[in-house]
């Protein structure tokens, strides 16, 4: 009887010997064949998502200057320039002036980390205040279409900017299309953003104009962003981005998908 509970105790400490040794094996052998790899875990929800590596530290110190163009009315800009890692200004790649929406302002772009995005990536960067807007004072000089094209070709010719691409939101439309109309030949690219206007043009009009656009606007903007996107196909050398999810002003919505598709564009260009 004795022998018998021996034998017993001695069966069960093997058994409990094995699945000890079989607990501590178990995960070295499913790791080499049987494991999810850590992308499948994550889909199934297992383990968080783990955030993307930091990018690699950027000695590129971008700063945004700001200053003041003298005349009727002065204009107020802000402008990003692209530099090395030693922070010296180098050539840029291209040269980009952007205008503002109705609510907005130059700040909006540098709030928004456009500027410095764009300098950054090579490109020099200019935001407008039009006038009545910002620290740009209102002036009654620039009620027409033929001096608002004046007053953009004051501010870019002042500058030094020849053949930049033009990026206009909603009511800076009425400056935008009108300097489009007449000197397309002057911009190497055109980035409307739900402008006004855009009836305002005829097909054949549209149908002259060859510089290379990319048409934005919000996937929920049914009014004017449905409206400039039927008109602004009709240029020929067209692109269309539309932000899913996003409003009028999509790109505060969608930053990233926005500066996504603007850097897309742009390298298209060079």
């Amino acid at each position: 009887m004795m022998n018998f509970f021996r034998n017993r105790l001695v069966v069960l400490g093997l058994v409990l010997l094995a699945t000890v040794l079989l607990y501590l094996l178990l995960p070295s052998m499913r790791q080499g064949s049987m494991e999810p790899s850590l992308e499948v875990q994550q889909r199934m929800g297992l383990i968080a998502a783990s955030p993307p590596p930091p990018p690699p530290p950027n000695s590129i110190n971008i700063t945004v200057r700001t200053g003041q163009l003298p005349g009727d009315p002065p204009l107020f800009f802000r402008e990003a320039l692209p530099v090395d890692s030693t922070g010296r200004q180098i050539v840029p790649r291209l040269q980009m002036v952007l205008l503002h929406g109705q609510a907005f302002t130059s700040k909006t772009w540098e709030e928004l980390g456009t500027l410095s995005l764009l300098a950054t990536n090579g490109y020099q960067a200019l935001a407008l205040d039009l006038p009545g807007f910002g620290n740009s004072p209102d002036s009654e000089s620039v009620k027409s279409d033929q001096s608002r094209v004046d007053l953009l070709k004051r501010f870019l010719e002042s500058l030094g900017v020849r053949t930049p691409v033009l990026l206009s939101p909603s009511m800076s439309g009425h400056y935008a299309l009108p300097f489009l109309q007449k000197h397309s030949a002057q911009l190497h690219g055109f980035v409307p953003i739900a402008p006004v206007g855009t009836r305002g043009i005829t097909p054949q009009q549209y149908r002259d104009i060859q510089t290379p656009t990319l048409v934005i606007y919000g996937e929920l903007d049914t009014n004017l962003g449905a409206q400039s996107h039927k008109n602004l196909i009709q240029l020929p050398h067209h692109t269309v981005v539309k932000l899913a999810g996003a409003r009028h002003a999509c790109y505060m919505d969608k930053p990233r998908e926005f500066h996504r598709a603007l850097l897309d564009f742009l390298s298209k260009l060079e």
